[in-house]
């Protein structure tokens, strides 16, 4: 007899911040866009890049990279905002470019270590080897939530 041994996975919409191959669930992701005119936001946190209208949603832009520790993310034309829903607000992720969906096996993913390449480990809820690279997983929770204890 056959038995059919059951795995889940999770599919990670995967991008780069810098040189670090990150990635998220596809779930939490409302949209991906370019880069549209943003409005500076007066005392906000220097990770804080601005704020745009989207369809008359208001959503704060986060460059993920200032925010990880890697240096601020460049506004050039692969740039992308991730949209991804938090509570009562909407908040953009600045990333360097966008990779592949990747389907990850959850039960091969692994902790994260305290240090990622120079990134803090409390941002990733865990990291996943392909056959030739490694995807922090980011927690998008804990990034909005520190957001929130910086003011």
């Amino acid at each position: 007899m056959n038995e059919t041994k059951i795995t889940n996975n999770v599919e990670l919409a995967t991008f780069y911040v810098g040189d670090a191959l990150c990635g998220m669930d596809i779930l939490k992701i409302q949209e991906i866009n370019k880069l549209m005119d943003m409005t500076k936001v007066p005392q906000a946190p220097s990770y804080v890049t601005g704020i745009l209208n989207l369809r008359g949603q208001i959503v704060t832009i986060i460059d993920l990279g200032k925010k990880l520790g890697l240096g601020s993310t460049e506004a050039t034309s692969s740039a992308r905002n991730i949209i991804v829903s938090s509570p009562g607000e909407h908040v953009g992720l600045l990333v360097t470019r966008l990779s592949d969906v990747v389907s990850a096996e959850t039960d091969k993913i692994e902790r994260a270590p305290a240090n990622m390449g120079g990134i803090q480990g409390d941002f990733f809820s865990g990291v996943y080897k392909t056959e030739d690279k490694l995807i922090g997983i980011l927690d998008v929770n804990k990034v909005l939530r520190l957001e929130e204890q910086g003011h």
